[in-house]
């Protein structure tokens, strides 16, 4: 959503329909969220005094970012995963993240700009082509960040590292202990 001036964190209290049919919406934001409703709700009185400006809300469910345990036991396994192959843990990650992580969309560059120079740590080429102008280019899925995801979004990524440590014959925790540390990951705050 383009021009965002603000997020909060909140609960909605009541909903209610006017005399004209239009939803009423009231939400509450907690006590720490004051100062950033009170910013927010400036910013939106400001804009509602010019005319033919109409806001558009967004909901979304909110998720505690993953734990630093969650990411502590995906390093180790990756540690174990490289040492069993023989190859970097670099390769190890980048490879786990293009199986299990979040994609969040394609990027086109041309063959010699390397997509880290562009600020991008996971990108996975899919196609090569001409671009109009007849230069090489390279199209990449981009990839989230490891510490970006939040902790649905590790648990996916650690699941498929568990699968593939195990399909390699390397000890990883029973499912009991992983479903406790899942637990742990929902409510372990950075």
């Amino acid at each position: 959503m383009a021009d965002v001036f603000g997020t909060i964190e909140c609960t909605i209290e009541s909903c209610m329909t006017d005399r004209d049919g239009s939803l009423v919406m009231a939400l509450r934001a907690k006590s720490g969220e004051k100062r950033s409703a009170e910013q927010i709700l400036d910013e939106t009185l400001s804009v509602q005094k010019t005319p033919n400006k109409r806001l558009i809300a967004q909901f979304k469910w909110h998720r505690e970012k993953r734990s630093l345990n969650a990411n502590a036991y995906f390093h180790v396994l990756v540690g174990k995963i490289a040492k069993a192959t023989q190859q970097s843990e670099t390769e190890i990650k980048r490879h786990l993240v293009f199986d299990y992580g979040v994609q969040l969309g394609a990027l086109v560059l041309e063959s010699d700009m390397a997509p880290e120079k562009a600020g991008v740590d996971y990108a996975k080429p899919i196609k090569d082509f001409q671009s109009p102008k007849g230069k090489p280019c390279v199209e990449y899925m981009v990839y989230k960040q490891t510490r970006k995801l939040d902790t649905a979004e590790m648990a996916r990524l650690i699941d498929g590292t568990v699968s593939e440590a195990q399909q390699l014959g390397i000890e990883t925790k029973t499912p009991a202990e992983l479903d406790k540390i899942k637990a742990l990951w929902a409510s372990d705050k950075e």
